[in-house]
C-alpha cells in the first residue's frame, strides 16, 4: 500500500522555498503538529473524560472559558516553548503576550499568535472546532526580550499561517505564501498525510455563512446583500444556501472547498465585529488569498490593516472572490 506524502516529508521537500531558515520552520510546525495530536485526542474523548463544560473563569474578552480552551491553550504554549524557534506567543486566551526568556530562546527569530480552540463551546454538542495559528518573523533584535511590536504586525508580513480542524477527520491546513495544502490525520499511524494539495477557493459559490439571528443589528449593506443572496435568479444560481456552523474554522474550511462567503460584520452585539484581527482574521485571510480567495473588512484588505492592540476586533468578509466583491459593492452603496 502506497501512502501519500506525510506532513514532515512535505515540509522537508518544500523547505527550500521558505524565505527564511527552513529547518526552523520545520521544527516550529512540528511543535504545532504534536500539540494538535494531543488536543485531538482530548476532543475525541469528550463525554468520557472530564473535559467538557465551563472552566469557571473568563478570558480577556470577558467570555466564559471552556475547559478545553484552557487545556488547548496550555498544550500549544508548552509545545512551542519546548523548542528554541519561538521567542514569544500571543494567545486569544491570554491578556498579554508571553515572552520566552530561557537561553534556548535567546536568538529565536519567530513569534506565534494563536487561537488555541476556536468554537470550543461546540465540543459539548459534538460539532467541529479548530485551532488557528499565525507565524511572524520578529522585528526586535534577537538576543533581546520580545516586544509588543513583534506581535502588532500587519498580516501581509506573515511568513506562515494555518489551522487545524477537528471534525469527522482531523486536518491541518497551512501556507507559507506559496499555495495552500491540507493534511489529514491518520490516528492509527499517528501521522498527517497530504490529502488536499494546492487547495483553491472556487471563484464563486452558492453558500453564505452569517449568523442571521443578529440581522436586526447588521449594517444596511449586509442586510441588502443577504436579501440579494435570497432572491430567485437562475442565471446566478440564486437563491444561495445559508450554512452557518458557528465555528469559524469549520465554516471557512467548507467554503474554501465548496465555494462561499463568510461574514461577521460590525453592528452586532460587538460594535467592531466579534472576530480578532491577529488570531483569526489575519491567518485565515493569508490562507484565503493564497487559495485564490479574498478577505476584507467590507471595504479594505484585511492583510493591510495595521494592528493597534493584541485583541483588536474587526468586521470580516472572507471567501470566494466574486462573492466578497459583490458584498463589498453593497457595503459601498449602503454602508
Amino acid at each position: 500500500m502506497n501512502l501519500p506524502q506525510t506532513l514532515g516529508e512535505f515540509i522537508v521537500e518544500n523547505q527550500k522555498d521558505f524565505p527564511y531558515a527552513s529547518g526552523e520552520l520545520s521544527q516550529l510546525l512540528s511543535s504545532l503538529r504534536i500539540a494538535a495530536k494531543v488536543v485531538n485526542r482530548e476532543i475525541n474523548k469528550a463525554g468520557l473524560a472530564d473535559i467538557l463544560g465551563i472552566a469557571g473563569a473568563e478570558n480577556v474578552q470577558g467570555e466564559a472559558q471552556m475547559k478545553l480552551d484552557v487545556f488547548a491553550n496550555d498544550v500549544f504554549i508548552k509545545a512551542l516553548k519546548a523548542r528554541g524557534e519561538v521567542c514569544g506567543v500571543a494567545s486569544e486566551e491570554n491578556e498579554d503576550y508571553i515572552a520566552f526568556r530561557d537561553p534556548i530562546h535567546s536568538t529565536s527569530k519567530y513569534v506565534v499568535l494563536i487561537d488555541p480552540l476556536d468554537g470550543s463551546s461546540n465540543v459539548d454538542v459534538n460539532v467541529s472546532v479548530g485551532t488557528i495559528f499565525s507565524i511572524y518573523r520578529r522585528l526586535s533584535e534577537p538576543g533581546t526580550p520580545v516586544q509588543l511590536e513583534d506581535f502588532l504586525q500587519p498580516g501581509n508580513l506573515q511568513v506562515a499561517a494555518g489551522y487545524i480542524v477537528y471534525g469527522s477527520s482531523t486536518m491541518l491546513v497551512y501556507t507559507t505564501g506559496r499555495g495552500v495544502n491540507g493534511f489529514t490525520y491518520d490516528p492509527s499511524i499517528g501521522s498527517f498525510y497530504l490529502s488536499h494539495p494546492e487547495m483553491q477557493f472556487p471563484r464563486s459559490g452558492k453558500i453564505y455563512s452569517i449568523n442571521e439571528g443578529n440581522y436586526v443589528h447588521f449594517p444596511d449593506g449586509v442586510k441588502k446583500y443577504i436579501k440579494y443572496c435570497q432572491e430567485l435568479d437562475p442565471a446566478t444560481s440564486r437563491p444561495y444556501s445559508s450554512r452557518y456552523i458557528g465555528s469559524l474554522v469549520s465554516d471557512f474550511h467548507r467554503n474554501m472547498l465548496k465555494g462561499g462567503i463568510y461574514i461577521y460584520p460590525k453592528g452586532t452585539t460587538s460594535p467592531n465585529g466579534k472576530l480578532r484581527l491577529l488570531y483569526e482574521c489575519n491567518p485565515l485571510a493569508f490562507i484565503a488569498e493564497q487559495a485564490g480567495g479574498k478577505a476584507t473588512n467590507g471595504f479594505d484588505r484585511i492583510l493591510d490593516i495595521q494592528p493597534n492592540a493584541l485583541h483588536q476586533r474587526v468586521p470580516f468578509f472572507i471567501g470566494s472572490v466574486e462573492m466578497v466583491e459583490k458584498a463589498e459593492e453593497f457595503m459601498a452603496q449602503f454602508g
